[in-house]
């Protein structure tokens, strides 16, 4: 069973960190088929790689289904450089058939046009105060790593995970928010390059709300909420949540790609 969409928009995989749920965004890949993928940023976490980031097999798989799904599904990939993978910046914009690399993007589907970027552009600290960024980041990995062991504690009592992190980071999300404006910001920009919704990552806060006469979405993240925007063929826009998803389309035992069971599929 597949999910066939029109777009299918994520953001802040954060490839390269152990924190990323990359064997879920692998699983949620798997079972779509879409015309267009759009990658929000963040996919790949370069600040992690140039200290002590991670990078495993199920890592790589994800680059492996995205190439899957431009050769064999005839996927249109949007890339959006974001802040932890910058280092594309000094490149933009790249095109390659299929893939495109840009700094934004304007997607136009049968609702109308709407303008896609990570969004720290708009974010006080990130764009500002770089140093702060870096400490910020820092902060919140050592705060994941706290939220697994009170997890750990968690359910040798019995109870359901709880994201302790995730909390604590609304909290900063929203001070952060409360400073730069920043989806007021976006819509504003949005409004301005004539369209009629924005679609965004960066906070880790989904959302699929109204911004006075502007549609805003944000993707979430892979680390913690585990969520996307697809569009439909109708044009309509839906915020799906993995542990929703995954209620349909159960997650079962993972298949090498390169196997002869994953071949038969074929």
């Amino acid at each position: 069973m597949k999910l066939h969409v029109r777009t299918v928009i994520i953001s802040d995989v954060h490839l390269g960190t152990s924190d990323s749920k990359v064997n879920e965004v692998n699983h949620f890949l798997r079972h779509v088929r879409c015309a267009k993928l759009i990658l929000n940023g963040d996919i790949i976490d370069g600040w992690q790689l140039t200290r002590s980031g991670q990078w495993q097999k199920p890592h790589t798989r994800f680059v492996r289904i995205v190439l899957k799904m431009m050769e064999k599904k005839d996927t249109e990939v949007v890339y959006l450089r974001g802040n932890h993978d910058d280092v594309l910046a000094s490149f933009l914009p790249l095109d390659f058939e299929n893939l495109r690399i840009v700094e934004d993007h304007v997607h136009e589907g049968p609702a109308g046009r709407y303008l896609v970027l990570h969004g720290d552009v708009f974010d006080v600290v990130t764009k500002n105060f770089v140093f702060l960024a870096h400490l910020g980041d820092w902060g919140y990995r050592a705060l994941l790593g706290i939220n697994r062991l009170y997890n750990v504690w968690r359910s040798w009592r019995g109870l359901k995970y709880w994201s302790l992190s995730r909390a604590i980071k609304a909290r900063v999300k929203k001070a952060v928010n409360h400073v730069s404006n920043f989806e007021e910001h976006i819509a504003r920009l949005a409004r301005e390059r004539g369209c009629i919704g924005v679609m965004c990552g960066h906070i880790h806060t989904a959302a699929d709300k109204r911004i006075g006469d502007i549609h805003y979405l944000n993707s979430g993240d892979w680390v913690e909420s585990m969520t996307a925007v697809v569009e439909h063929w109708d044009g309509r826009y839906e915020l799906i949540e993995f542990t929703q998803f995954v209620q349909q389309y159960p997650m079962a035992r993972e298949v090498p790609e390169d196997s002869p069971e994953e071949l038969v599929a074929k």
